[in-house]
């Protein structure tokens, strides 16, 4: 029987046969009528470089990103930055800039057409060399940024869907194979409701009442989830509009707690633990909503309900609060989907203050960055959860990363992955069963976007 590595052996050879024999012919329109990005891979995949490079102002060569017409899902989550990088061989891959909510859209979609312009030319199979071109070539984002980050991650996760697909094989083999059959996945951010209420308004539902914290920790777990994340400080003490509250990104408490509002918050938490049993884990999200010292208030108030980790109970920008936090709550502590490259975590691991990290690799730096800060986690015994909250491609890389590295945790399932948004925006629709993922086993990262997302998207297409 002919192994992985023969018949990617087979498929780089045949591949080589066709792209030698087609020389220095200009690239035709590939299909549904999008061109081809100014990729070169010697001997595998383009034409020649200096072909490639006298002719691609004849619109030879074409990337595209597309931000979806679902900018806002009730007024929460926003749209998927997702770019597709075409080569002349017929062999294109899809990444995402994880900048899904908040205002920075817009920034990603402009920063991936920027860089676009700077990856001409180059090799996708050389995603260490890609990586350190866009991160030297932006100057001020070597000191971090995510609006770049994301852009460099989308591109990054583009490369390694290509590599994938030119080699036949899931990218998770080529991060060195599995080390976790199965994913255990957790339903994520209770505090904007589950299936029902999401399916209901085709969006989110913020919830106040411990009653409905309750009711959505059920569903969740008669759905076979065994682990649930909920933010109990988001929603205020007494109902607001929805809009009111996301524009002010949930409740802000500075300093210490008043009596009412740390009341609130345990009684949803203790609501959680009631309806899902002692065997079920809860993860606590903050939002960095919290200062250090009501954080640590706040921690020291749910220790009884056996917490699984505390995410993000402050900003991420200074770890001596978040040893302060530690020191005086004692729970595990959780944080990452705000920090951006390898050099960003580096404070936590050296402080030894976090149990779990949570990169997202659409905003980090994509696969390339991602799996180095993973690496480095296990240097010092931290486990991994990767951040999701993105569209199908982030979704999908994630998994083919998670399914790789021995210290990985539990994997994300955000509520917004319920909306019609990202049930429609992939190709394949990649969910739970009983509470835990398979990885995808297509070629590349085993997604893309579908036709109903790039007729309903923003397009730009950069020459």
């Amino acid at each position: 029987m002919e192994t992985d590595t023969e018949r990617a052996r087979r498929r780089f050879n045949r591949v080589k046969r066709e792209t030698l024999r087609r020389g220095k012919r200009i690239a035709k329109r590939g299909k549904r009528g999008f061109f081809s990005i100014l990729f070169s891979r010697s001997g595998l995949i383009g034409v020649m470089l200096l072909a490639q490079l006298i002719l691609f102002l004849l619109l030879t060569f074409w990337l595209q990103s597309y931000t979806s017409k679902y900018f806002l899902i009730s007024g929460a989550i926003g749209g998927f930055v997702t770019m597709k990088i075409n080569t002349d061989s017929g062999i294109y891959g899809w990444g995402e800039a994880g900048l899904a909510y908040g205002k920075s859209a817009e920034a990603a979609f402009g920063q991936c057409q920027d860089f676009g312009k700077l990856i001409l030319g180059m090799d996708p199979f050389n995603t260490e060399e890609i990586w350190e071109h866009l991160h030297r070539h932006t100057f001020w984002g070597m000191g971090g940024g995510v609006v770049i980050t994301s852009a460099m991650a989308a591109i990054d996760i583009a490369c390694w869907d290509i590599k994938g697909k030119a080699l036949g094989v899931p990218v998770y083999k080529l991060l060195g194979g599995k080390t976790n059959d199965k994913l255990r996945a957790y339903a994520s951010q209770l505090q904007f409701g589950w299936r029902k209420d999401i399916e209901a308004k085709d969006g989110l539902t913020l919830l106040y009442d411990p009653k409905d914290y309750y009711r959505v920790v059920k569903e969740a777990v008669d759905e076979g989830y065994d682990a649930v994340k909920i933010d109990p400080v988001f929603a205020p003490t007494e109902p607001a509009p929805m809009g009111d509250v996301m524009a002010t990104q949930g409740t802000q408490i500075r300093g210490c707690y008043r009596e009412h509002d740390l009341k609130r918050s345990v009684e949803r938490i203790a609501a959680a633990r009631e309806a899902g049993g002692p065997d079920m884990d809860i993860i606590v999200e903050i939002h960095s909503l919290l200062d250090a010292n009501t954080s640590a208030e706040l921690g020291k108030a749910l220790e009884p309900y056996r917490i699984m980790y505390y995410e993000e109970p402050t900003m991420p920008c200074n770890a001596d609060m978040f040893k302060h936090i530690k020191e005086k709550s004692g729970l595990p502590l959780a944080t990452g989907e705000r920090s951006y490259t390898r050099w960003g975590f580096r404070q936590f691991f050296e402080d030894r203050t976090l149990n779990v990290i949570q990169p997202d690799l659409a905003n980090t730096g994509g696969i390339t960055e991602t799996k180095k800060i993973c690496d480095m986690a296990q240097v010092y015994d931290i486990g991994v959860q990767i951040h999701v909250c993105g569209g199908p491609i982030a979704t999908a890389a994630a998994l083919q990363l998670e399914a790789t590295i021995p210290n990985f945790v539990i994997h994300e399932e955000h509520n917004a992955n319920l909306t019609s948004a990202f049930v429609k925006g992939g190709k394949y629709y990649y969910a739970p069963k009983d509470g835990y993922y398979t990885v995808p086993e297509l070629p590349g990262i085993g997604q893309e976007m579908s036709e109903f997302y790039i007729a309903n998207a923003k397009k730009v297409v950069i020459e």
